[in-house]
């Protein structure tokens, strides 16, 4: 073997990618073999021509002379990942891409010699001028010694695999006629495309054994050993040795192209394929070498030699050819150059910024509020402090900070400054308001101070921009596309095949010239024959099979039902006729695996990609046909568990079928050369060309009948057995070209197991190694038949929707109003579109209306056409409903991409993972989406950075896998290299962080922590080599470190880790994550996606419902991060600090808010956050339905903001225990959360408040349900389990409840709040969820006291020297008792504090303690029991002479009790500690903190009263303020109204009866039908509120009187009414 650079390395480096020793040592072997075979064949051409006296065309070794060597000519491999170095190849000058003669010969190129002044490198191939044709050059990897070439120390090696007949030469060593076939000239295409090429390996190959010997040159090979082999050969044909000497070096330094998803165990080369390589750069074909011209931008692919007709004698040659052979690619690439071209741009640094997100309704500028900004400046010292409007721009701040640091300001732009917010890599957009940031925002939400850094323009970090030679570079997809971590191609080399062809001929030579014993030739030349089908795709075609069954029986394949006469083959014609028709047959066969996939080589017999004559498809009128010849590639256990195998083919448009499927006849599985069910039928669908819609996909599903078990093989049993899919494929009948599919097709299966909506076009399966094939034939023609485009009709007729009757009206806004296609009924469908005329006013309604299309075939095209141009503009979140699969009408779809163009970028960013999928929906791979998303990512880094990472989660949907890769492929191409090498930074982060979680959760409990820390020194190592990078959730999110003293795991099932990262920016504090592996975060992502639309819609609309949203992002299935809110706990830490039955207890929650909000005016502001976002979090929650609500995934922050995490569960698919669903309540609202908010445990006014928040953000949230199903309809194909069909939409559709009234909508979800509230079942799931995590407690955990909001230790309070308890004190807030009052002198001179605890938190101390100490270093605690009132003051005086002498003891205990951090937090002042200061507190009724005077004693009622269609209607809402009855009690109220006058009191309405309450809520609505107008204006409201007494006689607790006539009743009526003695109501 050559010791080359290009060998031991290229080896050592295959072995560095997970190849085994053995495989290495089987290649190295063959390539020994081949050499000897070439050499052998080398020496007879040699001798041949040195008989002749002509020259060797090719020299192995170098030159002796280089000067002057102006006929020398270099191709070379691209070395490396430099995308410049494909470039720099000559090409031919631009002209045609027909074949046709040779250009005229000019004068030599005059840079040609300088180039060839340096060392010329070994592997490079040298070729001699003086053939009307080049031999192609590929790097080498092994030496021979050659006697002709000139005494060079350096040797270069023959190629692995010679052709049988070289191009120059002609067989049987006869000169070539220069006659021949003039060689073809093509004109350089627009792109190419490299996709990885290399076979899938099988088991480990057997070493051929044969000694080569002059007698027996060509030794009967083993077929199988050469089959196994293959692998190993085309390694070395896909790997060039500088590429993976490159991947070794990069390894070795730390960096990564893209590393698989789970690095770090060796790699299974029979399960993976290696890294993606970049192309080679081929040299044109040309008669004459001199006419080539330098072109830095083209790449030429090599030409095939003109046709020859097929012979045993030259039966074959293979060409490497250019990727870009696939139009589509080649078409796509085109596009990418002229959208790039359109946005390069002057400043390049602006395109590596992140810009804060915008948002740019009035409600959220916040016009007339102040905010406080503080601006940071390198040339200051102190920051700048500034208070401005909301509503100011950013370049105004700018101005004013800029007065600060320059003298003269006439000589400055604002321009070149921007501001950076402190703590993220993310700037403010200086023409924008200040109010109108996210940032912004997000701290006036949570009270955080505003801190910005002001910065020049040129001083801000551009790694990430683009550059000039960026949007210079052309757009070739074959380098991008080997960034990808698993580029998805499975093809054989041409080095590889070339063997088997070899193989083949010499067993066809010795067929021929066989004198005898013609069974054995004929079995070695089947054998041949079979090794070469099943390298390509094991398919055997018809042709292939005829011309085997010509051939006498043998072992090899079954014998033929006819007999044939054994003489017939001794006679040498009809051999050659034989091996002729096989030959051809073979040809055909590699041609068509070329073309179905995408080989980079190609026959130099094939056909020819011109297009032909045109003919319309719309002037066809014959039906549609094709013949169904076989399935390939059966898996051997098919043939004896199924039987009768059928096809079941089908036609449809967008999901909708058009004709009823066809079947086939039913077959069984045949062994030929392989296993096949053969049909070989034609299938007619009874539909005609010209009928057929342009996107009508061929649906074809293979179907089998199981065998039954033995001894049950009665027909009978057969008749019950129901046949089972066992694949699907769907392909388009027109190309992406309007073209009609025709010729031979190879479609690869799908398993029945995965989803085959009809509804899309997936790409067939090549995904898959072993997938089954099938064969359709398409019928050729001398034309090619095209859909083309009508155009729109002229005339589209606008009708008012008045003019309708009233019953039209009334049946059209029944199905308009449920907003969604997906549940229009037939009826709906026909009346929609025979109305669309009328229905131009409601613009979201022309989803709908097109869905309700009868027929989608050319004929109806002008009339929807017109219907689309002339439509009402529709808003961007309507347009998304024309994205969904039912629509692929390519027009309806440019239109949709249309009207979604205007959104801004910001709300791009909302909606971007549900136009990912729908590319999936696309019928080709350029489209007006793709243009629209490549656009916006070339121009927005934000729109980069998750674009970039939801096409890498796409990556692994293996349906759509392919296509995907081509989009990650032009996003990497248009964004440029710096970017490229941040998402290759991010991709290892995520791939070290992954390994780490992975090992930290598979390891024991107790060896968790030391794995940790060792698995973070890795982090640690990536960093010290790569610097700095962002996080996948955020570009904004640049970190430089990792920071191990913070970073943990939790113990749960998924034991995710808890990470802290170290920030670039020295302003801003570390940033903390959690990185999850094992819970595939795609349904968290989506989940937190909807709340955050939900929040925008509810702060569009005024509502600030205070939601706490946090980032989380999936980089892969099943691993993903999630951002940490700091300053939250969970509502189980929170209610276990009462006990382990903390959750059946009220007060844990007010009690926390008020441990950590001390002040009065705090606490109000935080119990306000709870209120809103509590609220926010019901309605939210129940209308996506998020089950497994337990009190471990609701967290609340120490401000009041309440939020869920965890979001595994949603849709209503709830957990079950048996049979019983886990969620019972509609949503999470429990009794501590009701204290919270009532201030005590009596419902009070702000209850009301909180009613009206949940049904003013439902109402909300509704009337966008067309929004909320069109985003989640979108997802319905990206593969998460629980959103998988229309049955988990329609639980969404059910919960928004479209068709209903707000009124109607709002007493719904009023009786939703009641029915949480009164859940048992949520208490006790949450109880049980204690118990269950108290196993994951550990024993690390330290407990603490849960009125103190932090621990004290003696270090930080210093050291107590006495305590002594003075008194005890009555008082009334939080609810009646007593306190003591305890002295605390510590070691300070002068140093005494007062503190005040309960006899309860006594107590709390006392069992803390027990858990830390035995109880035997702890003084005895009084006993808790008491005869009599246990609050009395008489036991609170005997309680304070027991708890003096408890804490003496506690202070003079053994130092490790005297000193605990638990004792020290216990007898450190609290905030109210200080504001009581001794002072004898007032008493204070429990809910007076929101008690607000009322006008009249007898309370007030919230009412709404509206008239419409002579109906009355009487929203009963709220009640607050009752009086309590006489014994003290509170009532039971209900409402009763009349209509006075109304002496027969037919008039009377109730409501139902609130139970025990001063302050209830009823939300129910009262109706009085068939009152005219007039009527009306004469009638009074009497309403009364009685409380129920049972057996008593109703107390009346207050009554109001309306007088109609003074209402205004054209419009809703809403207020509070006051209660009184009998007398008229006033507001």
């Amino acid at each position: 073997m050559s010791a080359t650079r290009g060998n031991g390395e290229h080896w050592k480096s295959l072995e560095s990618v997970g190849i085994s020793r053995k495989e290495l040592a089987l290649a190295e072997a063959l390539q020994m073999e081949y050499d000897a075979l070439s050499r052998l064949r080398q020496d007879k051409e040699e001798s041949r021509a040195k008989q002749r006296g002509d020259r060797p065309l090719i020299s192995w070794d170098e030159p002796a002379e280089r000067n002057g060597c102006d006929s020398i000519k270099a191709a070379r491999g691209l070395s490396g990942s430099d995308p410049t170095l494909s470039y720099n190849v000559p090409v031919a000058p631009e002209g045609p891409p027909t074949p046709g003669p040779p250009p005229d010969p000019s004068p030599p190129q005059p840079d040609a010699q300088p180039w060839l002044k340096r060392p010329l490198a070994g592997d490079y191939l040298y070729i001699f001028e003086g053939s009307g044709g080049d031999f192609l050059g590929e790097p080498l990897n092994s030496t021979s010694p050659h006697d002709g070439g000139g005494g060079s120390p350096k040797k270069l090696s023959p190629p692995p695999l010679p052709p049988r007949h070289p191009l120059w030469s002609s067989p049987e060593g006869t000169q070539r006629s220069g006659k021949g076939s003039p060689p073809s000239s093509k004109g350089p295409q627009p792109r190419d495309i490299n996709m990885f090429s290399a076979a899938h390996e099988r088991a480990h190959g057997k070493l051929l054994g044969r000694r080569i010997s002059e007698e027996d040159p060509y030794g009967i090979a083993d077929y199988g050993g050469i089959n196994d082999a293959i692998t190993c050969l085309n390694l070395k044909s896909t790997y060039e040795s500088e590429v993976l000497w490159e991947a070794a070096r990069g390894w070795k330094e730390g960096r990564s192209i893209f590393e698989k998803e789970l690095s770090g165990k060796p790699v299974a080369r029979s399960k993976t394929m290696p890294p993606q390589v970049p192309p080679r750069t081929y040299v044109s074909r040309f008669g004459n070498r001199k006419n080539l011209a330098p072109n830095k931008n083209r790449r030429i692919s090599v030409d095939p030699v003109a046709p020859r007709p097929h012979s045993f004698a030259n039966g074959y040659e293979l060409f490497e050819v250019s990727e870009e052979r696939d139009e589509e690619v080649a078409a796509f690439c085109h596009m990418l150059d002229v959208l790039r071209s359109g946005y390069s741009t002057k400043d390049y640094s602006l395109t590596g910024l992140v810009w804060s997100a915008v948002n740019l309704s009035p409600e959220q500028l916040g016009h007339g509020v102040s905010l406080k900004v503080t601006v940071v400046c390198d040339s200051l010292r102190e920051p700048l402090t500034f208070t401005c409007d909301c509503s100011s721009t950013v370049d105004l701040l700018i101005y004013q900070a800029l007065c600060y640091t320059h003298d003269e300001l006439h000589t400055i732009d604002v321009e070149d400054f921007v501001l950076k917010i402190c703590g993220l890599e993310e700037f403010l957009q200086n023409k924008h308001a200040l109010g109108s940031h996210e940032y912004i925002q997000h701290c006036r939400k949570f009270d955080i101070d505003i801190r910005l850094q002001l910065m020049k323009r040129k001083g801000v970090r551009s790694d990430l921009a683009r550059t000039a030679n960026d949007d210079q570079s052309p757009s070739t997809l074959n380098h991008y596309i080997h960034l990808q971590e698993r580029p998805i191609k499975q093809t054989i080399s041409r080095q590889a095949l070339s063997l088997l062809f070899d193989t083949f001929h010499n067993e066809v030579d010795a067929f021929l010239a066989a004198e005898g014993d013609f069974p054995l030739k004929a079995e070695r030349v089947i054998q041949s024959v079979m090794a070469i089908c099943n390298a390509l795709a094991a398919v055997e075609s018809q042709e292939i099979t005829a011309a085997l069954n010509q051939m006498p029986p043998c072992p090899s394949r079954m014998q033929p039902k006819i007999q044939k006469d054994p003489n017939v083959l001794a006679k040498r014609e009809n051999r050659e006729r034989i091996v002729e028709s096989l030959t051809a047959a073979i040809l055909n066969l590699v041609e068509l695996y070329c073309n179905t996939f995408n080989a980079d080589f190609q026959t130099a017999v094939h056909g020819s990609r011109e297009h032909g004559v045109a003919q319309e498809a719309r002037l066809l009128s014959c039906p549609l046909s094709f013949t169904v010849y076989a399935t390939h590639r059966i898996p051997i256990t098919w043939a004896a568990s199924y039987e009768d195998f059928y096809l079941s083919c089908s036609l449809s448009h967008g999901g909708k079928e058009l004709c009823s499927p066809l079947l086939t006849r039913k077959a069984h599985v045949y062994k030929y050369l392989f296993h096949l069910i053969i049909w070989d039928q034609q299938i007619c669908f009874p539909v005609q060309v010209n009928r057929l819609p342009r996107e009508t996909l061929l649906s074809v599903t293979l179907f089998a009948v199981p065998v039954p078990p033995p001894g049950s093989s009665s027909d009978a049993n057969k008749q019950r057995r129901v046949p089972e899919a066992l694949g699907w494929v769907t392909t388009p009948l027109f190309n992406f070209r309007q073209v009609l599919t025709c010729g031979r097709k190879l479609l690869g299966l799908w398993p029945a197991t995965q989803d085959n909506s009809r509804a899309r076009s997936s790409a067939p399966n090549f995904h898959q190694p072993d997938s089954v094939i099938l064969q359709i034939d398409f019928p050729t023609s001398a034309f090619e038949v095209k859909f083309t485009s009508p155009p729109a009709a002229e005339f589209s007729p606008k009708y008012e929707f008045s003019s309708l009757g009233e019953e039209d009206q009334r049946k059209l806004r029944e199905a308009m109003q449920k907003k969604s296609l997906y549940w229009l009924m037939d009826a709906d469908r026909k009346r929609l579109w025979e109305k669309r005329y009328y229905c131009h006013a409601a613009p979201g309604a022309l989803p709908m209306l097109l869905a309700s299309a009868p027929s989608w075939e050319w004929a109806c095209l002008p009339d929807i056409y017109a219907l689309l141009s002339q439509w009402t503009y529709m808003s961007h979140q309507d347009a998304l409903g024309l994205l969904h699969a039912t629509f692929p009408d390519q027009e309806v779809r440019r239109t949709a991409v249309q009207w979604i163009d205007s959104i801004s970028d910001t709300e791009l960013l909302d909606y971007l993972p549900q136009l990912v999928q729908a590319l999936k929906y696309e019928c080709y791979l350029d489209s007006p989406l793709v243009r629209f998303l490549m656009k916006r990512a070339i121009c927005d880094l934000k729109i980069t950075h998750y674009f970039f990472w939801l096409l890498k989660d796409g990556l692994k949907d293996s349906q759509f896998s392919i296509r995907y890769q081509y989009l990650l492929a032009a996003l990497l191409c248009c964004c440029g290299k710096g970017l490229r090498e941040e998402f290759d930074r991010q991709c290892l982060l995520v791939n070290t962080l992954a390994r780490l979680a992975q090992q930290v959760r598979d390891a024991a409990p107790s060896a968790r922590q030391g794995i940790l820390r060792e698995g973070l020194e890795d982090v640690k190592q990536f960093f010290k080599a790569n610097g700095s990078c962002r996080l996948p959730l955020s570009p904004s999110l640049l970190v430089k470190g990792i920071v191990p003293r913070d970073c943990s795991y939790f113990n749960s099932n998924a034991v995710p880790l808890k990470l802290s990262f170290q920030n670039v920016d020295p302003l801003g504090e570390n940033i903390r994550v959690i990185f999850k592996c094992g819970d595939d975060l795609r349904q968290d992502m989506l989940t937190l996606q909807m709340i955050r639309i939900m929040n925008k819609i509810w702060v569009q609309e005024g509502l600030d419902m205070r939601m706490v949203i946090f980032r989380c992002f999936s980089t892969g299935r099943g691993r993903g991060m999630v951002e940490m809110i700091p300053n939250a706990e969970t509502l189980r830490k929170i209610q276990v600090e009462h006990g382990v039955t903390g959750s059946f207890k009220d007060r844990p929650l007010a009690d926390w808010l008020q441990k950590h909000n001390p002040e009065e005016d705090e606490y109000e502001k935080a119990v306000e956050n709870f209120i809103y976002s509590c609220a926010g979090c019901c309605v939210a929650t129940y209308v996506l339905g998020i089950c497994d609500r337990h009190n471990d995934n609701i967290m609340l922050k120490t401000t009041g903001h309440m939020f869920h995490i965890d979001f595994g569960r949603f849709l209503g698919h709830a957990q079950m225990f048996g049979n019983i669903k886990r969620d019972r309540a509609p949503f999470v609202f429990t009794s501590d959360m009701a204290y919270v908010i009532n201030g005590g445990d009596k419902p009070s006014s702000r209850f009301h408040d909180f009613v009206d928040l949940c049904c003013q953000a439902y109402n909300l949230i509704r009337k966008h349900t067309h929004l909320f199903l069109n985003l989640l309809g979108l997802m319905l194909s990206c593969g998460i389990p629980e959103l998988s069909d229309l049955e988990d939409l329609k639980y969404v559709y059910d919960a928004l409840r479209p068709q209903d009234s707000d009124a109607d909508a709002t007493t719904y979800f009023t009786r939703l709040i009641e029915s949480s509230l009164g859940s048992v079942a949520t208490k006790l799931n949450f109880f049980i969820h204690n118990l269950a995590q108290m196993k994951f407690t550990g024993s690390d955990v330290r407990p603490t006291l849960s009125f103190a909001p932090r621990t004290h230790t003696i270090k930080t309070s210093g050291r107590i020297r006495d305590v002594f308890l003075c008194r005890h004190e009555r008082v009334f807030n939080p609810s009646k008792g007593y306190t003591y009052v305890v002295k605390v002198q510590r070691e300070s001179p002068g140093e005494v504090a007062f503190v005040q605890r309960t006899f309860e938190e006594f107590q709390e101390l006392h069992n803390k303690l027990r858990l830390l100490f035995p109880s035997s270093l702890l003084p005895s605690f009084p006993s808790r029991f008491v005869i009599g009132r246990s609050r009395g003051e008489a036991v609170a005086e005997r309680r304070k002479e027991e708890l003096n002498g408890y804490i003496w003891h506690l202070i003079h205990a053994a130092p490790e009790v005297a000193e605990c951090d638990l004792i020290y937090t216990f007898f450190h002042p609290l905030p109210r500690d200080e504001k009581a200061a001794g002072t004898n507190p007032t008493p204070k009724a429990a809910d007076a903190t929101w008690a607000q005077p009322l006008g009249k004693v007898g309370g007030e009622v919230k009412l709404s009263i509206s008239y419409k269609n002579n109906k009355l209607f009487i929203m009963v809402m709220h009640i607050r303020g009752l009086p309590p009855l006489q014994d003290g009690n509170d009532p039971d109220p209900y409402v009763k109204t009349y209509l006075l006058p109304d002496p027969q009191k037919t008039t009377k309405r109730k409501t139902k009866v609130a139970r025990k309450t001063c302050n209830p809520t009823y939300n129910e609505m009262l109706v009085y039908d068939g009152i005219p107008r007039g009527d009306l204006q004469q009638r009074e409201l009497r309403l009364s509120v009685l409380s129920e007494e049972g057996f008593w006689e109703n107390i009346l607790l207050g009554e109001v009187g309306i007088r109609l006539r003074d209402l205004d009743l054209a419009q809703e009526k809403m207020g509070w009414f006051a209660l009184g003695s009998r007398g008229h109501g006033t507001l």
